[in-house]
């Protein structure tokens, strides 16, 4: 468990000369962990060596492992970075301090539904999904559907909106699908860029990410 706390350091150097690369602001760059599919004892070290944000995929996953670690680090927060389906909406907001894939007007009106429920309790924060590929397989709202789809999360639905995320093509730059967040994000007067994985992050700081969501570099391959 040490080499994921020894590559969890090289990863965090690496951001801060990306960041010092591009004239930022030493900090401003925050990395989300990804800890999906890793269990416990694989993420406790991380924790135990002071990081505190995570990203996760799946509900159920997170569900057997986070109200667990939360109980010795309670200041922990989680990212759902993966698919939410609507009806699991209720265990999401119960789960997630982010949510980084909200997408359709189905989701965010179940989200809106239980936060309401929980009366304040729980209010997690959100970023919209644009999918800048317009890959069909892929979730996300249509970069020219983004705007309108922000509003309506805000005003319709009463989400707190702080900003968005890409996963680019697999198989293209990702530097032009960063741009054009970069660009939504702006345009919106938003705050967060979430983009940029283990393979592409350094491109991602230099465009304006906020957020980089980075797990095999940490935790090394998956299973």
């Amino acid at each position: 468990m040490s080499d994921a706390v020894s590559r969890l350091a090289e990863v965090k150097a690496a951001i801060a000369a990306a960041t010092a690369d591009a004239k930022r602001p030493d900090g401003s760059v925050t990395l989300v962990a990804v800890s999906k599919t890793f269990p416990v004892e694989a993420i406790e070290p991380v924790l135990a060596a002071g990081h505190r944000v995570f990203g996760e995929n799946y509900v159920q996953d997170a569900k057997g492992k986070w109200p667990e670690l939360r109980a010795r680090y309670p200041d922990a927060q989680v990212h759902m970075i993966g698919p939410l389906q609507s009806n699991k909406a209720r265990e999401a907001v119960a789960l997630f301090d982010v949510i980084e894939t909200l997408d359709r007007p189905s989701l965010a009106k179940e989200l809106a539904k239980e936060i309401e429920k929980a009366s304040g309790t729980r209010r997690p924060r959100f970023l919209v999904q644009v999918n800048t590929g317009a890959e069909p397989q892929k979730g996300g709202v249509l970069p020219d559907e983004a705007d309108a789809f922000i509003a309506a999360c805000r005003n319709q639905y009463g989400l707190d909106v702080e900003g968005v995320m890409c996963i680019p093509p697999a198989d293209e730059p990702p530097a032009p699908h960063f741009a054009l967040l970069t660009t939504i994000a702006r345009r919106n007067g938003l705050s967060t860029v979430s983009m940029g994985m283990s393979a592409d992050y350094p491109v991602a700081i230099a465009m304006g990410a906020t957020h980089v969501r980075v797990g095999s570099a940490i935790f090394g391959a998956r299973g």
